[in-house]
């Protein structure tokens, strides 16, 4: 498994519970030669090191204080560099696979408490009701406040068939919630296909694992024997957190010419300068097969929507932001995470290893998606009278220091959509009435109009698109016929 690691690009949002994301694996990392050590400020830390061992109220383990020195130094940089002890790089390994104990949630931090980006579909937390923008203020009878966002991930993986207590926090909800949940091994099915209409048919990734690819290319094969003249093809990456980057640029590589760039990558470092290609090299997951090879030629023209939303972070922004570069297809939905930072594995010990940002990733066009994220062609609110509390979701500018963007001087404004209070109460109120929304229902308002998109039909576009521009916006058909005013 050690040497299949090294090399193996991941990207994705956050930490999951049970899985981590937002990875690149590489090969030990080596100092720069001829960078000098601050010795004085070493001499500091090891008085420091001294004065606790003498001093403090009771004995410490000598690796328990270098382990969260490290861990401390590590964390200060930004939101995604971390040090994984045994357990933590154990799990990541295992999590590129696509199964994992624990609850199914995909979380972040938020004023001191944990917060539910998105529930996995069909986890335990999802069965559970949790939902996304929900604050975890308690696991069992332990206060989140004062944990790390990694010492939480900790608490909530166990063992299957053990049960976890979370205490939380919901807007809507005078009262904390108290929720038990069973861990279970989650096999995430990242690829999901089904007709949704005659002619029409829909693709959902969840997440890009090791098996994405292939199993991306099975679906699209299955749909064309169902509807060999597929009229259109709705993509949808909504709650997407990321994960493999060879699933990305295989992904992307599906519906775009061979060959032509998909993403690029700029650092301190050489070789975190590279562009990676709409090649087999770049997303082959074994040695002398490519599972593009044999899609029909039709899925390169099939005229195409992806559906996007706060929750689709960083491989799910590659995809996106090379398929809206090529004009292959209309985004549609809102404004994603913007997580747009490349993380690079360096493997200290057997055990453990440092997760550290090396690298911006870069769309085709060269636009830098972090802190700002991918903007779609049309937007449109996840229900009818709304965008629900995806405007409220937590997104990369609203991290503590996260990376800017070097490209955009705007984008680290932070991404609340809605500020004023009333707005707030009233889009609470109406999530209270709803059920959770099921992808690819007859439900799904966000899929109904990209459906009326690819049919030439009007479009109900966001209130807020509206408010920031009284015309309507032109956009690229993907089928190459620019310039068609949304409707």
């Amino acid at each position: 498994m050690g040497s299949k690691l090294k090399n193996l690009g991941l990207v994705g949002l956050g930490l999951i519970a049970g899985i981590a994301g937002s990875m690149q694996f590489d090969a030990l990392a080596q100092r720069q030669a001829g960078a000098p050590l601050p010795v004085e400020e070493l001499r500091t830390l090891a008085d420091v090191f001294g004065l606790i061992k003498s001093d403090y109220v009771e004995p410490i383990e000598d690796k328990k204080l270098l382990t969260e020195a490290i861990s401390g130094m590590v964390a200060s940089l930004d939101p995604h560099s971390a040090f994984l002890d045994k357990k933590a790089f154990k799990e990541l390994r295992e999590g590129t696979q696509g199964k994992f104990v624990g609850l199914g949630i995909e979380v972040g931090m938020e004023d001191g408490y944990v917060k539910v980006i998105s529930p996995i579909e069909d986890s335990p937390a999802f069965k559970a009701g949790l939902k996304s923008g929900d604050l975890i203020t308690r696991l069992d009878s332990t206060p989140v406040k004062g944990m790390t966002l990694d010492e939480a991930v900790k608490r909530m993986r166990g063992e299957p068939n053990t049960k976890i207590t979370l205490t939380v926090a919901r807007k809507e909800e005078d009262r904390p919630l108290i929720i038990t949940i069973v861990r279970q091994e989650i096999k995430v099915q990242s690829v999901k296909a089904k007709m949704v209409e005659p002619g029409y048919g829909w693709i959902r990734v969840s997440q890009f694992q090791e098996p994405t690819v292939e199993d991306l290319a099975k679906r699209i094969n299955q749909l064309y024997q169902q509807e060999p003249n597929l009229k259109g093809l709705v993509l949808d990456l909504r709650n997407d957190p990321g994960g493999v980057l060879p699933g990305a640029i295989g992904v992307s590589a599906a519906f775009l010419p061979k060959d032509v760039a998909i993403t690029s990558t700029n650092g301190q470092l050489p070789d975190s300068k590279a562009t990676y290609f709409a090649r087999r090299e770049f997303y082959g997951t074994r040695a002398g097969s490519d599972p593009l090879a044999r899609l029909p030629e039709a899925v390169k023209k099939v005229k195409m929507v992806v559906l996007v939303n706060s929750g689709s972070a960083s491989a799910s922004e590659i995809v996106a932001g090379a398929l809206q570069d090529y004009k292959r297809a209309t985004i549609m939905g809102t404004q994603t995470f913007g997580k747009g930072s490349v993380q690079t594995i360096r493997q200290l010990t057997a055990d453990t290893a440092v997760k550290l940002t090396t690298a911006r990733y870069y769309t085709p066009n060269g636009r830098s998606i972090q802190a700002k994220g991918i903007v779609p062609d049309l937007l449109v609110d996840e229900y009818a009278d709304g965008d629900g509390l995806n405007g409220l979701r937590l997104r990369e500018a609203d991290l503590q220091k996260h990376l800017s963007n070097d490209t955009d001087k705007d984008a680290d404004k932070g991404a609340s959509v809605v500020d004023e209070l009333e707005e707030a109460k009233r889009l609470a109120a109406l999530e209270k009435k709803r059920k959770p929304l099921e992808f690819g229902s007859s439900e799904d308002f966000q899929l109904a109009q990209a459906l009326n998109h690819l049919k030439g039909k009007p479009v109900q576009l966001s209130k807020s698109a509206k408010v920031e521009s009284k015309k309507e916006p032109t956009i690229n058909n993907p089928d190459g016929a620019n310039g068609e005013k949304s409707k």
